[in-house]
Parts: structure tokens; sequence; C-alpha cells
């Protein structure tokens, strides 16, 4: 594949995150989005469909994992890199979203801090900004 097109291909997945992130509001169900724009260090939690929330979650998550994915892939272009990344999004993601599920169900006001941090992790692409140079640092150390 031409160093070009898959250069192409990483701002694309680039643009995605960006879209989906300016679009978040009409894209994913998330009542947390307003709480956090507001007074949230004094507020109690809005009133929220759990079950959909945490679906909705799930398929930023999803979204967000395979447009890392591709990006991985388009830089690296290696299976091993690939597959572990793959194995770390999910065992992430079910560790993240059972700890949010608990903040949620824990929740005091005045403490929002950890659920804060634990959801921006599930709705952000944070993974493929440490995942880059971590990858990138393997393969100057072992190539």
């Amino acid at each position: 594949m031409p160093k070009t097109f898959r250069f192409l291909i990483a701002i694309l997945c680039f643009v995605g995150f960006a879209f989906i992130r300016f679009r978040e509001s009409e894209l994913f169900y998330d009542p947390l989005i307003s709480f956090f724009k507001g007074y949230y260090q004094i507020a109690e939690l809005p009133d929220m469909n759990m079950g959909k929330l945490l679906f909705h979650m799930g398929m930023r998550y999803t979204v967000h994992m395979i447009l890392s994915l591709i990006i991985l892939w388009v830089v690296f272009m290696e299976k091993g890199i690939l597959k572990f990344a793959l194995v770390l999004f999910g065992f992430l993601f079910v560790i993240l979203l059972g700890v949010f599920f608990y903040l949620l169900h824990s929740y005091q006001v005045g403490e929002a801090g950890s659920l804060f941090y634990t959801r921006r992790f599930l709705i952000q692409p944070l993974l493929i900004f440490i995942l880059l140079p971590a990858f990138f640092y393997y393969r100057k150390v072992n190539f």
C-alpha cells in the first residue's frame, strides 16, 4: 500500500474522531454531557436510562477502537501489534465499563472526579495517543 494512501487513511480516521466529538450529542445518548458542562461538583446525577447509556458508551468505544486499529494498521502494518492492541482495547473496555457502572451506582454529590475520568477513557480515543508512541518506541528498540 503506498505511503501517501496510508497517510490519507490515518488522517481520515482522525477526522472521524473529530466528527464523533463534534456530533456526540446527536449520535449517542449521554445525559452526562450536559451534567459535566454544568455545576457537577454540587449536583445530583441526572435521570438516565442505564441500559441505553451503557449501550451507547459501548458503541462509541467500539467506533473509536475500530478507527484506532485502522490507524495502527496503516502506520505499522504488523498483525502482532494489531492483535495486542485489540486485546488491550477489549480488556480495558471490560474493566472501565465495570468501574464506570460501579461509580454511577455509588455516586455521591461532590465525588464526580473519578466518574468524569473513567467516562472520558470510555468515550474519547485516548488510547491511540498512548499506543502510537508506545509502538514507535517498541519498534525503535527492537529493530
